[in-house]
């Protein structure tokens, strides 16, 4: 039930002791000074009020008196006439004052002798009082029966908390903004991009994250490039020697030999392309936006063969590294035409994924074997191999370029009796 993400439960953290102590604080205070304090006042009023009534019932001449002091002292307004009660009530039923008050009125004067109401005058309660045939009228302050006002109390008791709150959100927004970064970075570095634009911030403990993140990036490219570097050289030395055989080749008078042994320096020439080409997929290509209608008709004009088949593709686009994504479509197309007749690559999109299946008619790779073609160097004799003079790293090339693009890649048996890879990719 409680959130994912670390600003929101560091949010929760700061913002619901603050919003409890708020709770308690209001309760408290609600039922053990304001309840409490209102009915005291109220009661005193009450009281006034009857001490008023009882005045007037045993002394009447010097009522004028009476009432005068009230008004003078406590800014009474007394009033007697013989004027019937209101047939409409003016309680409010929910009001802690009007509570308050109809129970101090009814405990002083009984049922049915009192009526009051609190909201037609801005800062005075009316009240009247019966009394035989006549009915004592009172114009009393309002703060006579409230102690304070609930507006203000609710505004004193929600504002420091929204106060405090807004400031935690400025605090903690700085500090899980380095971890974001730091996320993203990772996820990129992750997809293959090289993160050259990264700089460590926040805490210290974020930032010795974040720095160690961009050191252990750093040496991994380095590694990567040191491969790469490494296999190029010998890929150019091998050559070297291997292009003066076939010069030597070329000057034997004995055909039948010469063609037998240029046979097997072209296969030699060949695996060095696949072992250099199994280097380069973690080239320094920057990701950008790939139009995927574009791509596969470009592919389309290259490959060139009507067994290719393509179902109408909108424009659907996502980011990746295009030579990488190409090299992976081509090889797996390739493959299909070597070892079927006819390619079909059909093309699904979801809320956040883009999913491509590649069917072919082949003899297909039995479903023991799904997870051993993707090691490198390995060979399938008996069924089939991503290229037949290669070195088994075909199909490892291809899982390394959707792996290092955030997708997968899974085989199965497709609807033509052949080979279906499907391929997952995020956009």
């Amino acid at each position: 039930m409680l959130p994912k993400r670390l600003f929101y439960r560091a949010l929760i953290i700061v913002a619901a002791p603050t919003i409890i102590l708020q709770l308690i604080i209001t309760i408290v205070f609600y039922d053990s000074i304001w309840i409490k304090a209102n009915k005291n006042i109220t009661r005193s009023l009450v009281s006034q009020l009857k001490t008023i009534q009882n005045v007037y019932q045993n002394n009447r001449d010097n009522l004028d008196f009476f009432t005068d002091s009230y008004k003078n002292n406590f800014n009474f307004e007394i009033g007697i006439n013989k004027k019937p009660f209101p047939k409409y009530t003016g309680e409010r039923r929910f009001s802690p004052m009007d509570r308050s008050l109809r129970r101090e009125l009814k405990s002083a004067f009984g049922n049915n002798n009192y009526w009051f109401n609190t909201t037609q005058f801005k800062n005075a309660v009316e009240i009247k009082i019966k009394n035989n045939d006549e009915t004592i009228e009172f114009l009393v302050p309002k703060e006579m029966i409230s102690a304070s006002s609930v507006r203000l109390f609710v505004l004193w008791t929600t504002l420091p908390s929204l106060v405090l709150i807004f400031i935690a959100l400025v605090f903690l927004k700085n500090q899980t903004r380095p971890l974001v970064k730091l996320a993203k970075a990772a996820e990129r570095f992750g997809k293959g991009d090289y993160v050259n634009d990264f700089r460590p911030s926040g805490a210290a403990e974020i930032r010795k994250a974040a720095y160690e993140f961009d050191r252990m990036a750093k040496r991994i490219n380095r590694h990567l490039n040191q491969r790469s570097e490494m296999l190029s050289g010998i890929s150019h030395d091998l050559r070297t020697p291997l292009t003066r055989l076939k010069l030597q080749l070329a000057m034997i008078d004995q055909k039948n030999i010469s063609e037998k042994m240029s046979k097997d320096i072209d296969e030699m020439e060949d695996m060095l392309n696949d072992y250099l080409q199994f280097a380069k997929t973690q080239s320094k290509e920057k990701s950008s936006s790939i139009n995927l209608a574009n791509l596969f008709d470009e592919i389309k004009r290259e490959i060139n063969n009507e067994n290719f088949n393509l179902e109408f593709i909108d424009g659907i686009e996502f980011n990746g590294r295009n030579s990488a994504i190409k090299r992976c479509f081509v090889n797996i197309i390739q493959n299909g035409l070597t070892y079927g007749k006819k390619v079909y690559v059909t093309i699904q999109k979801t809320s956040n994924r883009l999913i491509i299946f590649f069917e072919d008619d082949g003899p297909g790779i039995p479903s023991d074997q799904y997870k051993n073609v993707f090691k490198p160097f390995f060979r399938l004799d008996k069924s089939r191999n991503l290229n037949k003079s290669g070195v088994g790293l075909g199909l490892t090339i291809v899982e390394d370029i959707i792996n290092s693009h955030g997708g997968n890649i899974q085989l199965g048996k497709s609807k033509f009796n052949g080979l279906q890879i499907k391929v997952s990719l995020p956009f």
